[in-house]
């Protein structure tokens, strides 16, 4: 079978078992959404943003792309977060990397791979502040996982320091934004505590300047 129409059959055969279990639900689907979480995470193929939390579609607003960085200059992602918050009113933004990202991997080989080196040179600044820390770490894998942590950090420390989100708690707007790590190799997601809201600007401008 052609493996582009065997998409449209798992299609059909997917929009029928969602209608069987939900009746109705896309003909609600289709009249709005008003998901409480903004999703931004890595386009790895094995990290599916709503079955990891057992959302629905129209339950979680996912933004996705290599390494799931958050950088001021990418007006996509910028506007994704301002149309969620400003828009959507989501009440949370999730920061999820994942252990075993190929973007991270990629990024500490330090070869040439063309464009995406751009891209993943956020990675290598990143890796440079931390360089003694992660310098201690003897395993490849294990150094690339504790980057991958650090690399969620320094994304959720961005959103936190976008116009977007200072404006959000200037007005008032409760949004809380969460760094968390997703574990291929269990499916088990792991809380990084390093989350911020309005109520923690003390704990903001700490990570800010020491970051």
């Amino acid at each position: 079978m052609d493996s582009i129409k065997k998409l449209f059959l798992n299609n059909k055969k997917w929009a029928e078992s969602m209608e069987l279990k939900y009746p109705g639900f896309f003909e609600e689907l289709s009249k709005q959404q008003s998901p409480e979480f903004l999703w931004i995470g890595c386009s790895d193929s094995r990290v599916p943003a709503n079955e990891i939390v057992g959302l629905l579609p129209g339950e979680l607003f996912v933004h996705r792309n290599v390494a799931n960085l958050v950088i001021h200059t990418d007006i996509n992602c910028l506007s994704v977060i301002q149309f969620a918050v400003d828009i959507l009113k989501v009440k949370h933004v999730i920061v999820c990397g994942h252990y075993g990202c190929g973007g991270i991997l990629t990024a500490m080989k330090n070869n040439q791979n063309g464009l995406i080196d751009n891209w993943l040179r956020y990675i290598q600044d990143i890796y440079r502040v931390n360089t003694e820390e992660l310098n201690k770490i003897a395993d490849t894998n294990d150094r690339a996982d504790r980057l991958a942590e650090l690399n969620v950090i320094r994304q959720l420390l961005n959103i936190a320091d976008s116009t977007i989100i200072r404006e959000a708690w200037r007005r008032g707007q409760e949004v809380d934004i969460h760094g968390w790590i997703y574990g291929i190799s269990n499916g088990i997601l792991k809380d990084l505590n390093c989350s911020l809201n309005s109520k923690s600007e003390s704990l903001q401008k700490g990570y800010l300047s020491g970051s």
